[in-house]
Formats: C-alpha cells, sequence, structure tokens
C-alpha cells in the first residue's frame, strides 16, 4: 500500500529504516465524537497515540483501532490496555523544539503560561494572548520557521510538504486566538499539551480491538454497513486526491446509512465551535448516504 505516505511509517526526509514512532499524543478533542455518535456505537477510529480509542471505549463505544504503522499500532494498544505511559514521538519533538524557542520570548517562560492556561474566562485569555503573547518576537519566530521553504517544510518528506498551510505562521496564530475566545484555558488540555507539552494520560480501556491495516483498505474489506461511525484524522493530510475519492467511497460502503464520519485535516477552514483544539483547520462530520 503506497498511495498513502503514511505507509512509510516516517514523516522526515532524516528518518530512514523502518516506520517510527510518530504520535506519543494525539491533538483530537473526543468531546466532537461523544456528542455525535449514537450511544454504544460500533466505532472505527486511527490508533494513533491511542488517546480517542481511549476516550471512545470509556463512553461505552465497540472501538476498532487501526493503523498502517505497527510501531504506532503497538505504542497505542499499550496505552489504552495496559495504562503505559506517553512517549516521545517525532511530532512531540519538533513542537517541543518550537516551545524551546518561544520560553525567550516575554510572557513565553513555562511559569507564565501555566497562569495563561489556569484561566477561566475567555474575554481576559484573548486579552492576555493579545497583550503578552501574541507579539513581534512570536511573530518573527513563527514566520521563519513556519514559512513555506522553511525549516520545517525542509524537514518534511516530499509526500507531506503540501500538508502544512502556506502562511502556517498566521493560520496557527489565528486558530490560536479563536481557541482561547471560545474556551475556558483552565478546561482545555489539548491547548495545554500544545503550549506546556503536558497532559494526563488516559485511563486503561478494555475491549478496544487494534488491528495493523491502512484504513481504506479495511473499510472495503468489511461488511457493509460494519460501523455506526468512524473518525479519521490526518488520514488525508499527504495522500492525493485519487486517495480521497477511494477513503471516502470505503466509508460509504463500511458505515451504515445515515451513520456519521468525522474527518479532521491541518489543511482547510472549518471545523465547529466546540473543537477545543487550534490545531486542525477542518474537523467535517459527514453523514454516510449523502446528507451532510
Amino acid at each position: 500500500m503506497r498511495e498513502t505516505p503514511w505507509s512509510t511509517g516516517r514523516i522526515l526526509t532524516a528518518q530512514s529504516g523502518g516506520p517510527r514512532l510518530l504520535f506519543g499524543r494525539m491533538y483530537e478533542d473526543p468531546r466532537i465524537e461523544l456528542r455525535a455518535f449514537p450511544a454504544a456505537a460500533r466505532v472505527l477510529c486511527i490508533a494513533s497515540a491511542g488517546d480517542m480509542a481511549a476516550a471512545l471505549a470509556h463512553a461505552g463505544h465497540d472501538v476498532t483501532a487501526v493503523d498502517i504503522n505497527p510501531r504506532q499500532l503497538a505504542y497505542a494498544a499499550d496505552r489504552v490496555t495496559h495504562g503505559a505511559p506517553a512517549r516521545t514521538g517525532t511530532a512531540e519533538r519538533l513542537t517541543s523544539v518550537g516551545r524551546r524557542a518561544a520560553a525567550v520570548l516575554p510572557g513565553w517562560r513555562p511559569t507564565e503560561l501555566a497562569a495563561f492556561l489556569e484561566l477561566n474566562d475567555p474575554a481576559r485569555q484573548s486579552a492576555w494572548w493579545r497583550t503578552r503573547l501574541d507579539g513581534p518576537g512570536l511573530r518573527l519566530l513563527m514566520g521563519v520557521a513556519l514559512r513555506p521553504a522553511g525549516p520545517l517544510a525542509a524537514l518534511l518528506r516530499p509526500g507531506f510538504r503540501g500538508v502544512v498551510p502556506t502562511r502556517f505562521d498566521a493560520v496557527l496564530r489565528q486558530r490560536i486566538a479563536g481557541t482561547v475566545a471560545r474556551h475556558p484555558n483552565a478546561d482545555n488540555p489539548l491547548l495545554r499539551l500544545l503550549l506546556l507539552g503536558r497532559a494526563p494520560d488516559p485511563a486503561p480501556a478494555t475491549g478496544v480491538r487494534f488491528m495493523h491495516t491502512e484504513v481504506a483498505e479495511h473499510l472495503e474489506s468489511v461488511t457493509p454497513g460494519s460501523y455506526d461511525a468512524v473518525t479519521l484524522s490526518n488520514v488525508l493530510d499527504g495522500p492525493g486526491g485519487s486517495y480521497a475519492r477511494r477513503l471516502r467511497a470505503a466509508v460509504e460502503r463500511a458505515v451504515r446509512p445515515g451513520g456519521l464520519a468525522v474527518l479532521r485535516s491541518l489543511r482547510g477552514s472549518g471545523r465547529p465551535t466546540d473543537d477545543r483544539c487550534p490545531l486542525w483547520g477542518t474537523v467535517r462530520l459527514i453523514h454516510t448516504g449523502g446528507s451532510r
């Protein structure tokens, strides 16, 4: 399966050999799924770091977690089934570099960020973000690091370079500003994870099935209508249009009519106002069978 660049298990040009642990955590807000999915649903998710699988299982859903990356799958199974602590993946290494660089800027020391993240008033949070955090130093730092031909783009393997939105520095700052304007920081572990690199590990969950397979391939192989809902993050960040069409057809086949699919992507713009994660550009809820 080479139709998706995720098949290599590597996202950086400097990585060689076999698959790597790419995500030690995953920036998905499970409240989107938990509010949208019917009770005790048959759900398919990407295993990734295991956070979504654990949240769905704790809510009483019948969960199947798949991943094309065997290292990622084993890690997620260990976290969800045995409560293993989070480890550092490729994504965490990249974000930690950014946090260390930002820590020299006014207002960005961990103690100051911790105070910001304890706030409960979105209006006060917005003012804090504008006046203490989103200053010229941050704009310069992010502009250099995240420009289309900048260090991040150079590090990514060719199949993933188009995933980073144009002017991602301004886009990400806008997404953070919108998040702090809507949601209390103290109730937002995803913002804390992004800015401080800290978040609680999920409690162990039972009954999750873990399968080493490519998601479109799996959806094409199961009995039609096997699932009530699917949640797929990052799957379309990298593959081209032919894979996107194939995945859509596979979802329509494997999810019962009137079921739900949640698709997350770093690209685009359009996500529910109740989504607390500032990273995603698109969070789409699609009803199978043609209605949206």
